[in-house]
This record gives structure tokens, C-alpha cells and sequence, in this order.
């Protein structure tokens, strides 16, 4: 017999099932933080970032040695809404949830709101700094998945869990190099198991259409430090892990000399282990945060990450900028895109998805059901005239590079 009454409760719920199924990125970073919000649309919550201490080697009497403990929030911003709206006739409130034309009109919706979360958690790569690969150059070799773990591991990013996402062609090229080692899954049920292509050179790899295209700026010029002298401190940064930096040289008034994303070096300024303090011998690379413009003297002033700390337990670097230092733009051509694979370990990416809150009353129906990654809310109105039933599925999330340190971009 036909259920005669299509719920929102039934919908949520077909909607909440079909939406957790098709996340592929969204299932990959951390959502531990999800219950500690109780607000409303741009609400935040505050994650407490992880605490390091120096250490005194080789002598027992630390009554001159004293470390500082500095704790850090990072504020995560439940901004990020996405609706899909449809109406149902009488005759169609009649079938059966199981019925093609209900399947097919809550597919259209899922999909809609399935793409806006993944593409916004795809946005984070610009808060990324490390950095490897050649642009222009797609990655298809395990030695340049196995150099980029090994760049990984000199940032002492753990080991387990990493994964690896691609866009389809670059996952492509590496499947295609790596058919050897390629495990065959005899079932698979999910997005995210569709598609995995393997665990190769430490990674977990997936692939994605909603991996980004990242385009560099107009760039130009000689670009230089402006003035030495430019470090800053834990204390200072530690709320946004970032810093401003003075550089001149660029050619005279750019709009969009950096864009959000881009990815720089300094000369003589190199990366150090975050536990060693040790030198890795790299230059350290940093990634710009919002878009820059020179003005009519070359001058720019640029929002970077990670900030130039040169002591103490947050030490980012071996040696602040000096005055006149080069400054070399990594990610490629002049006004070029190019695709961009983040290879990370989990807990350095947050996504949180809470319930929307809606007033029912006269004539409105409410329900909101909450899985493992994501909530949804579905709303019910009823047109008079018509006997339409008019419903809107609503997501409510907010997404936040919280620990960018532990990712890695592979630029194709």
C-alpha cells in the first residue's frame, strides 16, 4: 500500500542518508569538535590549539631555564549555509519514498548541497604553506609522492593517518604509474571507497572533482624583504599563526600581484622540525592569505602564514628575513591555474555541521535529523490554492585550516 504522507522527518532522513554517502573530502578531515556548538548562524566555536615546550639538554640544574606555557584558540565560524527547494504536487505526496521521481527530485538536491561542503573544504588549501612539485608538471611517480612524505615527515607530521586527494586526471597519471601496487575492493558502498586508488608511498589516495585550480597572481618586478627585523612572537601570532610582511621591488601598482594561495620563499629563511628545531635544508615556504597589490612605489604589504618565529618552543624558522632578501613566488606563471592535491593528515582540516535552528508554527513542519558528519534540516509548507507541499533542505557548517602545518600542497 502507498504511504500517503511524505514527512520531513522521511525526507530529512533519505536526504541526511544519500548526503553522508556521497562526501569523499568531507570524510577524510576532522569533525571531533562538532558538538561543542550550540549557537546560530555565525556563531563560533573555539578550538585550543596544541601546546610545545622547550626543553634544557645536558644540564640538571634548571633553576635558570623556565619555559612559558602558551595557550592558543583558533575561533571556527558556523558562517556557511546551503538550501535546496522543491515542491511536491498531491499526486506526487501520495508515492512511496522509494519511488524513482522522490529518489530522483531528493538526488538533485543532495547533490547540490553535497558540492557546496566540498568545495569549501577543497578551499582550505590556500591556508597551506608546505608545498612540492613542479607547476605545470603533473605528479605520476611514487618518487615524487615518496619526496613529499619525506618533506612531511621533516615537518613531524605524524605518519597515520595521511591521505592524499587528487583531481581525476592527476589520479589518473599516479593509477597508471602505480598499477602494480593498485588493491582491488571488491565492494564498495560509499563516494570515498568508489574513489580510493590505492595506499601507496604512505598515503591513503582518493580523488575529486572538487579539487581546486589554483591561479597565481600578476606578480612583476624584483621582489624584495622590506627591512630586516621582522620576526614576531608566539604570543603575538599564535590566534591567526600569522603575520604581515613588508616587501618592495614588485612593479608599480598591481591589483592582484598575490593572490590568496600563492606560495613563497625567502633567501636565507629555511624551515626548521618543529620538535628539533634542526634545519630541514629547505627554504621555508610560505602561502599568502588574502590578495595583495603593490602601489606606486613597488611597495606591498602581505598577510602570510606561518609567522616568522626565530626561538622558542614555536619556532617556525631558521633566521628572520633580512633586509633586501629575495622573494621567490613558487606556484607557477603570471596569471597561470593549476591543480592542486592535498596530501594531510586529518586533524588538519576541521569541518562542523550542527542543526539549523527553524521556528515551526501554523502551517510549518520541521524536522532536522544528524548523522556522523553532517546535519539537515527540512522544512514544510502547504500552499492553500494548490495543496502543494513546498519543502527546503537547509545545511548549516563551518570549515577552518586549524592545524595547516600538518598538510602538505602537490601542485600539478
Amino acid at each position: 500500500m502507498a504511504n500517503a504522507i511524505l514527512t520531513p522527518s522521511i525526507i530529512a532522513n533519505e536526504a541526511l542518508m544519500r548526503l553522508e554517502n556521497s562526501l569523499v573530502l568531507a570524510k577524510l578531515v576532522n569533525m571531533d569538535y562538532s558538538k561543542e556548538y550550540t549557537g546560530t548562524v555565525g556563531d563560533s566555536i573555539s578550538v585550543r590549539r596544541p601546546i610545545r615546550m622547550a626543553t634544557q639538554s645536558d644540564n640538571l640544574d634548571v633553576s635558570s631555564f623556565n619555559t612559558d606555557v602558551e595557550d592558543a584558540n583558533v575561533l571556527v565560524s558556523m558562517d556557511k549555509t546551503e538550501t535546496a527547494k522543491f515542491t511536491l504536487t498531491p499526486q506526487e505526496m501520495s508515492l512511496e519514498i522509494g519511488d524513482n521521481r522522490i529518489q530522483n527530485i531528493v538526488e538533485a538536491a543532495v547533490v547540490q548541497l553535497r558540492d557546496r561542503v566540498e568545495t569549501e573544504v577543497a578551499k582550505m588549501y590556500s591556508s597551506v604553506w608546505n608545498y612540492w612539485g613542479t607547476p605545470g608538471t603533473r605528479p605520476a611517480t611514487f618518487l615524487t609522492l615518496a619526496e613529499a612524505g619525506a618533506t612531511m615527515t621533516d615537518m613531524a607530521i605524524p605518519l597515520d593517518p595521511r591521505c592524499a586527494v587528487h583531481s581525476p586526471m592527476t589520479a589518473a597519471y599516479l593509477a597508471d604509474s602505480l598499477k602494480a601496487v593498485q588493491v582491488e575492493r571488491s565492494k564498495v558502498t560509499t563516494a570515498l571507497e568508489k574513489v580510493s586508488t590505492g595506499h601507496y608511498a604512505g598515503f591513503d589516495h582518493y580523488s575529486s572533482v572538487h579539487m581546486p585550480r589554483h591561479v597565481v597572481g600578476a606578480q612583476g618586478g624584483t621582489p624584495l624583504v622590506d627591512g630586516g627585523s621582522q620576526a614576531v612572537t608566539y604570543a603575538a601570532s599564535k590566534a591567526t599563526n600569522s603575520q604581515s610582511l613588508n616587501t618592495d621591488g614588485w612593479s608599480t601598482s598591481v591589483t592582484g600581484l598575490l593572490k590568496k594561495g600563492d606560495v613563497f620563499t625567502i633567501a636565507g629563511v629555511f624551515s626548521v622540525n618543529p620538535i628539533s628545531k634542526q634545519s630541514t635544508g629547505r627554504l621555508q615556504c610560505f602561502t599568502v592569505l588574502a590578495d595583495a597589490d603593490s602601489d606606486g612605489a613597488g611597495d606591498c604589504t602581505l598577510s602570510i602564514a606561518p609567522a616568522i618565529i626565530i626561538t622558542g618552543p614555536y619556532q617556525t624558522v631558521s633566521a628572520t628575513a633580512a633586509d633586501n632578501a629575495a622573494i621567490v613566488v613558487k606556484t607557477g606563471t603570471a596569471g597561470a591555474s593549476y591543480e592542486q592535491s592535498l596530501l594531510f593528515h586529518k586533524n588538519a582540516f576541521l569541518l562542523v555541521s550542527r542543526p539549523l535552528n527553524v521556528d515551526g508554527g501554523a502551517g510549518v513542519k520541521v524536522s532536522t535529523k544528524s548523522g556522523n558528519r553532517m546535519s539537515i534540516t527540512c522544512t514544510e509548507t502547504v500552499d492553500f490554492n494548490t495543496l502543494q507541499r513546498k519543502y527546503r533542505l537547509d545545511v548549516l557548517f563551518g570549515t577552518k585550516a586549524i592545524y595547516p602545518d600538518l598538510a602538505l600542497r602537490l601542485t600539478a
